[in-house]
């Protein structure tokens, strides 16, 4: 049981890296939570004619608060069964908001439906509280709006061959660079792993003739949350998390190494996290970095039309790491077929156009994609290309302490000298899968 409830931890974690969220409760039924009829819980009804169902989520601020509860408006006054979805708003409090769902399910007094993240799968599919959803989405008319990747993504985060979660709204993470040094330094975009590793050494740069570099091709981050971008050199050379001391991986780990010890990232790059990879960025210390498009407004208020972006190219394999929010059914749900219209809705349907389009969040349906506003976006369409490779990093027991220590002190002395690429590699393989 100790082991599960780590899976709190993991949600913590990896989601304030990346993606970090705060709200306040702001339900839209304060009386939800004491009515009998709104969860559908307490009287068996085969029926999903005029079903009530419950809705947890938390939003990132106001206006996405807002957005939610006009969404919700829409779906209840527009769909031809007479559901009505009560939507009600928790804070994410630092991923608290996986343990308030989880300890609301488990003592049987959970919603109908809530969003989620992919990393507390594990927890809540090992006490058998969510859905199977294999025979909805079979069934589904609009199955192949979503890219076959992302179902299989959903399988990966519950360790079986079956989906438990809906896909939603994603971030997939992408090389961002300015075209200006680009042209300086005589280099196209690249299209495969070897032209961005020849990218990297040529737009590091001495611009002023002063014998010290002045440009630096790649921001690495070698701090917590480093992982992702990392993931991406070890899958180009043909490696991946399952077995980090393959001759493949451990060439991907080498090839990062060098980037450091050549000098082609900042010298502080080993201890370098979010702030400063952008920072340098920003200032025109390197000429490329990786992250996605939460920060592509600000890249665009700093540089106008000299940032643009591109997909990390394959190399022997291809990689980048997507982070997520889903939506997930109850198992203890009396309307399950009324559930499922809803986070079909989300998921493909006007639900999604309206949250995507608004919060800025990548779609996972292939027609709201081909909307002008995404494909008019360099950044989105640089997310949007990624979508069929992208991944998470295993989730186990282990990935919290891996993450948040293991992986950066361990790449550190890489980067530093202290340990060789095997030498690293085989620690960092051992404790993400240590039984």
């Amino acid at each position: 049981m100790m082991k599960r409830l780590l899976f709190i931890c993991v949600v913590a974690l990896i989601s304030a890296v990346l993606f970090g969220c705060t709200a306040a409760r702001n339900s839209a039924d304060p009386n939800a939570n004491n009515s009998e009829d709104s969860t559908g819980s307490t009287e068996e009804n085969n029926s999903e004619e005029g079903a009530t169902i419950t809705y947890w989520y938390w939003a990132d601020n106001s206006e996405y608060s807002q957005l939610m509860q006009d969404i919700i408006k829409e779906f209840n006054e527009t769909n031809d069964k007479g559901i009505t979805v009560v939507g009600e708003e928790y804070p994410w409090d630092g991923g608290g908001y996986s343990e308030t769902l989880f300890t609301a399910a488990i003592g049987g007094g959970g919603p109908d439906v809530a969003s989620f993240k992919l990393t507390s799968t594990p927890l809540f599919t090992a006490n058998d509280l969510l859905l199977n959803l294999d025979d909805y989405i079979a069934n589904w008319d609009k199955k192949d709006d979503i890219d076959s990747n992302i179902y299989d993504i959903m399988k990966q985060a519950s360790g079986t061959d079956s989906i438990y979660l809906m896909p939603w709204n994603t971030q997939v993470l992408y090389v961002y660079y300015r075209p200006s040094i680009f042209e300086e330094a005589g280099v196209e975009v690249p299209t495969t792993y070897e032209e961005l590793l020849t990218a990297i050494e040529k737009t590091t740069m001495d611009t002023n003739g002063d014998g010290k570099t002045d440009v630096y091709g790649f921001g690495m981050r070698g701090a917590t949350g480093g992982q992702e971008p990392w993931g991406s050199f070890i899958h180009a050379r043909g490696g991946s998390f399952d077995d980090l001391t393959s001759e493949a991986s451990i060439q991907g780990m080498k090839d990062f190494i060098d980037i450091y010890s050549n000098g082609y990232a900042p010298p502080t790059a080993s201890t370098d996290g979010f702030n400063e990879i952008i920072a340098n960025f920003k200032s025109g210390r390197t000429a490329m970095t990786i992250h996605h498009t939460g920060s592509s407004a600000e890249m665009v208020d700093t540089f106008g039309d000299d940032v643009s972006a591109f997909p990390f190219p394959a190399g022997e394999g291809q990689w980048t790491s997507m982070g997520d929010t889903e939506n997930v059914i109850f198992e203890s749900s009396q309307h399950k077929d009324a559930a499922f219209e809803w986070v079909a809705y989300l998921a493909a349907e006007k639900g999604q156009e309206d949250w995507t389009v608004a919060t800025g969040n990548v779609p996972v349906s292939k027609s709201v994609q081909e909307l002008d506003f995404f494909q008019d976006n360099e950044f989105m369409k640089a997310s949007i290309e990624g979508m069929p490779f992208a991944g998470i990093v295993p989730i186990k027991d282990t990935t919290t302490e891996w993450i948040s220590t293991i992986w950066p002190n361990t790449v550190a002395a890489a980067l530093l000298g202290d340990k060789s690429a095997e030498e690293a590699m085989k620690i960092l393989q051992e404790e993400l899968h240590a039984e």
